[in-house]
């Protein structure tokens, strides 16, 4: 952040569906500058079992990244070979790698406006209904901090 700066460059979220479905559920939202990885990704911690032995505190988790390449993967506690009883996190992915000269997002959003693809465009009631989840939290003002590049790997969400 340049000194004097007030502006956020790295913001983390905590968010929750008011739903009987949903209850209980956090969503955790991290964006920013200098991040060490670009992706769009969806990681579902399952919650552990009552009474596991492998590992304390940790669960298994279905990870989706959807940019900048597709993954789909499952994550899960392992026994180690032997006696003891002891973990160890594995995770089993499949990864799609496109082939050919792939369009950058911006050349692929430019190309579809002007042969008048809407599908990738929000359609307006969609954009009004996202604005009420931000229109609760404009105006909250949360005082800017200074941190050193790349701080947002070593974070983890801890609200």
């Amino acid at each position: 952040m340049a000194a004097g700066s007030r502006v956020e460059t790295f913001a983390a979220m905590r968010l929750a569906i008011d739903s009987w479905r949903w209850d209980c559920v956090p969503y955790f939202i991290r964006t920013g500058k200098q991040l060490p990885l670009t992706a769009t990704e969806v990681m579902v911690t399952l919650k552990r079992p009552p009474m596991t032995h492998l590992a304390a505190g940790a669960g298994n988790h279905f990870r989706l990244r959807l940019g900048p390449e597709v993954t789909l993967a499952l994550g899960a506690m392992v026994k180690k070979p032997g006696e003891a009883m002891v973990g160890e996190p594995t995770e089993l992915s499949l990864v799609n790698h496109p082939v050919g000269d792939e369009m950058s997002a911006y050349e692929r959003l430019l190309g579809d406006a002007m042969a008048g693809d809407a599908t990738l465009f929000a359609r307006q009631d969609a954009v009004e209904s996202a604005w009420t989840v931000v229109d609760g939290i404009v105006g909250d003002v949360t005082p800017a901090h200074s941190y050193d590049a790349g701080i947002g790997d070593r974070l983890k969400p801890t609200f």
